[in-house]
């Protein structure tokens, strides 16, 4: 016998419902079907469940297309880890596709493009170097990427436009230019912007660092990438890849800007892809710049989360986009 006062409560007078009556969030029409041997990519796709996640991507990818369509800007902030993982090819083939107006890189993007280009490998083992003061000071990788920062400031263009300029020039042999996202983006005439925090980059740590360079190329840089923001208006998309801080908070004040100017960035549609869901991503491209479009009146923003790793998610991204995919577009479910 307990010992309580208080008698658990008794549930005969409870109230229930027919289950049929009840609105339910998942239902049979939306489950994952069977692709079978032998699938095409669209029929892959078109098995995905109509939940979570996989919904996300659906209407996502459905707005670049409609951006696409009408000519508004489809941005994308690259990470460096997104380079080094061999994801150029299907970037460069988004361009010649019409599915990149801009890009914008942090400063480890730039240096796994660059060294690519030039060597054709790139991402160096910082454990076993840095015992030896040597992490981080390959010649070439310092040497031209500081004299690209000086060219910028030169002739006033950007960093990014200059590494371009620079590795399509001929003054240096860039054997393998063809699998450099800043070659191709500087052929098509795509706007590449790159984004430093001085100190955090290798080529920072070399004698031909200059300051005063690096912070001209790189402000023009964020004062160009406001511009392609203001063209997200109205319609466009932003997607950040793999940038847990420096890019989400240069994506927020571009957007700061540009509001500020009198656009009111609505309605654009924002997504951020990594591993893990951080902080910045999740509050300054998912949340903050679109939660201006969710009053329930009018067109409406949409920010999306969407966690897997680049090396999965970004091919499986291009191949829907090359496929036309979803063929059934804007038709949100909640």
């Amino acid at each position: 016998m307990s010992i309580y006062s208080i008698p658990p409560i008794t549930l005969g007078a409870v109230r229930t419902y027919a289950l049929a009556s009840r609105k339910s969030k998942v239902s049979i029409r939306d489950f994952a079907k069977p692709a079978g041997a032998n699938s095409s990519v669209t029929k892959l796709l078109d098995s995905l469940p109509n939940i979570l996640a996989a919904e996300d991507l659906r209407e996502l990818l459905g707005a670049i297309h409609i951006a696409r369509k009408q000519r508004k800007a489809i941005l994308w902030g690259l990470g460096g880890h997104v380079i080094k993982v061999g994801l150029g090819p299907l970037l460069i083939d988004l361009m010649k596709r019409g599915f990149v107006t801009g890009i914008g890189m942090n400063g480890a993007a730039l240096i796994h493009d660059f060294e690519i280009a030039l060597a054709g490998n790139t991402s160096e083992d910082v454990e076993a170097a840095i015992g030896k003061g040597q992490f981080g000071m390959a010649e070439e990788t310092g040497k031209y990427l500081n004299e690209i920062a000086k060219l910028a400031q030169r002739i006033r263009i950007g960093y990014g436009e200059a590494a371009g300029q620079f590795l399509s020039s001929g003054i240096i042999d860039v054997k393998h230019a063809n699998f450099s996202v800043l070659v191709a983006a500087y052929k098509h005439q795509i706007p590449v912007t790159v984004h430093l925090a001085i100190g955090t980059d290798i080529p920072h740590m070399h004698r031909a660092a200059d300051g005063a360079a690096l912070g001209q190329a790189t402000h023009h840089d964020f004062r160009l990438f406001c511009e392609l923001v203001q063209r997200m208006h109205p319609g466009g998309v932003y997607l950040n890849w793999g940038s847990a801080v420096l890019l989400p908070e240069v994506f927020l004040k571009a957007i700061s800007v540009v509001r500020n100017l009198g656009v009111r960035l609505l309605p654009i549609t924002t997504a951020n892809f990594d591993f893990i869901q951080h902080y910045r991503p999740l509050q300054n491209v998912v949340k903050r710049p679109t939660a201006s479009g969710r009053s329930g009146r009018g067109p409406q923003s949409h920010g999306y989360a969407i966690t897997g790793h680049h090396e999965l998610l970004l091919p499986l991204v291009a191949a829907a986009l090359a496929a036309g995919w979803p063929k059934k577009r804007g038709n949100r479910k909640r």
